[in-house]
């Protein structure tokens, strides 16, 4: 028997990132001396902030290196609490907030926790790939309802109400979300919550994005009701990419079996990471996160205005997220050899639609705006005159 023969079944579905293969010639390319602009990899260009990063020395230097509980740090918990009352004047028991290691700790919790072999999730269609692996890892079936613009690339209640079988446990959706920027607003919450209650299912929604809105103010799903997942991240927003720290905020129900769970599949989350995200909530780290969100939206503003002068077609500027989900069918046919040809040819790295689903994915292209603007606009030059050839 090979060892190819060993693997289990589920890996055939579940997918490599494309745009890794992406970033590794890019990699490459920079190693044989050219100048690549980057806006494929959804991660912030700004180091964590400073307070952070102190706190984190300052407690590798103490020594708190050991386990905490698997729930996380009191402390911390704490002030998640405190801060979804002082931003969205709401009250968190902290009982209900579970410190995992990052969003993707989160929702394989969830998923281990909630959802049976064949039990189906249904997810969006363009979406973050990653979520319908985590439900083939425990054996359940992710059902993608495709979305356009029309919809603001959000699944709606009627949707939801249409692929929803005597199979379906779980809507998982996100907000903003990843590849397209869009929000859910507070009555779209509310709609989607009154239908998959009216069918008995669970709700989860990712929030990771949460603080990278931009012309409006988004709602948290606690809002709406304690029944809710909520799963967030000090990745994005906090800019604390590497540390590896997330958290879900769960109904009252089922705390207990996540932990129980949290204590068998990683015990704990990075102890110095939980001191560190102490400082997360300072109010020097905060002021320095708004300014960045400024600059963020500044950096939308002007790529979403370039690609539009380059013939990229884009609907309407995304609310949130630091991503631009444009569609390219006016220079190829295949989103896919269109990335890999634009960077051999402008040292421009984009992520293909094919990395997010497969629903029109040949006719769209992810950038993210997580460079300087002065950055965008060398990208932007070159694929004008790649593009005008």
């Amino acid at each position: 028997m090979s060892q190819q023969s060993l693997t289990a079944k589920r890996m055939k579905d579940i997918r490599a990132f494309h745009v890794m293969d992406l970033l590794a010639k890019a990699k490459a390319m920079e190693e044989q001396g050219r100048y690549v602009i980057h806006m494929e990899v959804g991660e912030p260009d700004f180091e964590s902030p400073q307070a952070v990063s102190k706190a984190g020395i300052a407690a590798i230097q103490a020594g708190k290196t050991h386990y905490t509980p698997a729930k996380g740090l009191f402390a911390l918990r704490e002030k998640i609490s405190h801060f979804y009352q002082q931003r969205y004047g709401i009250d968190v028991a902290v009982n209900r907030i579970m410190i995992t290691p990052g969003a993707s700790g989160a929702l394989q919790l969830v998923m281990g926790a909630m959802i049976d072999p064949e039990d189906e999730v249904l997810l969006t269609d363009p979406g973050y790939p990653c979520n319908r692996h985590f439900v083939r890892l425990v054996e359940g079936k992710a059902v993608e309802i495709k979305v356009t613009a029309a919809s603001n690339f959000q699944a709606t209640a009627k949707q939801v109400d249409q692929y929803w079988s005597d199979r379906t446990k779980a809507l998982l959706l996100a907000s903003p979300a990843n590849p397209t920027g869009s929000l859910l607003s507070k009555q779209n919450i509310q709609d989607l919550y009154r239908q998959v209650s009216k069918n008995q299912g669970i709700f989860i929604v990712d929030e990771i994005y949460h603080g990278l809105v931009y012309d409006q103010k988004e709602t948290t799903a606690l809002a709406i009701s304690e029944n809710i997942f909520v799963i967030n991240s000090f990745s994005k927003y906090f800019g604390m990419t590497g540390w590896r720290l997330g958290w879900i905020v769960a109904p009252e129900a089922y705390v207990d079996e996540l932990e129980k769970l949290a204590q068998n599949v990683f015990l704990a989350a990075p102890t110095p990471a939980q001191y560190a995200a102490l400082a997360a909530f300072s109010d020097e780290s905060l002021n320095e996160l708004e300014e960045r969100r400024k600059i963020f939206a500044e950096r939308r503003d002007y790529l979403y205005s370039a690609l539009q002068d380059l013939g990229f077609e884009l609907d309407d500027k995304p609310d949130g997220a630091f991503y631009l989900y444009a569609k390219c069918t006016q220079f190829a046919n295949d989103s896919f050899q269109f990335c890999h040809d634009v960077l051999e040819k402008t040292a421009v790295a984009i992520t293909p639609g094919i990395d997010f689903g497969d629903y029109k994915a040949n006719q769209y292209v992810r950038f993210a705006y997580t460079v300087p603007i002065s950055e965008m606009k060398i990208g932007v030059g070159r694929l004008q005159e790649y593009l005008s050839i």
